[in-house]
């Protein structure tokens, strides 16, 4: 796992890494406090130690800042400081962070802190990790994708690139769960979801976005493009066939595709996207259409 060391004194860096060897963490380093939130932003460690008291910015408003961000919020903070004052403690666990550390470092103290702040980050991301997994086909989550098209959507907006987004909706799927009951039609979703992934590259994000609705979030790729990736996986749930009653139940999915270009917010491609679809069922479903 990655820690962050934050402080402008080169000894007590010096120092801290020497303590933490024993550990085998991939430790990163930080002088600057009034690019600190950039570094983390830049480093993504699963932790940070923060010294407080630094030229320009304070420990205090760094984690403050940290807090307050999205996407670094989550990231557990240790401060690290030489004053003693019980005040200062309260006061920086107050700004949210997890422990505080006092220098000089005991080696083993520093050591142990370390770890049980990484403990607790594993679980939170275990736990964060399976609030967003739809628990039925194990594909994404609607909060899952959501959160990961804020993401994607922040990273194109600053380097600039293409985002895409399919949406698609299993067509008459009512009907299945009608003539051969749930239990049928939840065989049918998690086939659909597998026919989906499957067509899927590792940078991509399928998702179950609600009942028969899934979708792909489709980074650094034009509508065009995404559109060829999602007749592929219109093409596999073509094919699919759960077995029912002594004969083999298939569907087809409709999808509408958009993408970033001209787009101003997130919700408006997504909006895009199921405007598309739209289209998809009103031509005959078993389609794609582009928005």
């Amino acid at each position: 796992m990655k820690v962050l060391i934050i402080d402008d004194d080169p000894d007590a860096l010096a120092i801290a890494r020497v303590r933490l060897k024993p550990e085998e963490l991939d430790i990163v380093s930080h002088s600057d406090a009034t690019t600190a939130v950039e570094a983390v932003r830049r480093e993504t460690p699963d932790l940070v130690l923060l010294d407080i008291d630094m030229p320009g910015r304070s420990g205090f408003v760094i984690c403050n800042q940290l807090q307050g961000d999205q996407d670094l919020g989550r990231i557990p903070v240790i401060f690290l400081s030489g004053s003693t004052d019980t005040a200062d403690k309260v006061k920086g666990l107050d700004y949210g962070a997890v422990d505080y550390i006092t220098k000089p470092f005991d080696a083993f103290e520093l050591r142990a802190r370390v770890r049980a702040a990484l403990r607790t980050k594993r679980l939170q991301d275990m736990l964060a990790e399976y609030a967003q997994i739809d628990p039925l086909t194990g594909v994404a989550n609607r909060r899952g994708l959501e959160r990961h098209l804020r993401t994607e959507w922040s990273r194109a907006q600053r380097q600039g690139s293409v985002l895409a987004f399919a949406l698609g909706d299993i067509d008459h799927f009512k009907n299945v769960n009608d003539q051969y009951g749930h239990p049928v039609g939840d065989k049918v979703l998690q086939a659909v979801a597998r026919a989906i992934a499957g067509e899927c590259r590792e940078m991509d994000l399928p998702a179950r976005y609600g009942g028969e609705e899934f979708a792909v979030l489709v980074p650094d790729t034009t509508a065009e493009h995404a559109w060829a990736l999602a007749e592929r996986c219109r093409k596999n749930v073509e094919s699919v066939g759960v077995s029912a009653e002594n004969q083999s139940v298939g569907v087809t999915i409709s999808f509408g595709v958009a993408d970033s270009i001209g787009v101003e917010t997130p919700e408006d491609l997504l909006a895009q996207a199921d405007k598309a679809l739209y289209g998809a069922k009103e031509s005959g479903r078993n389609a794609v259409s582009l928005g």
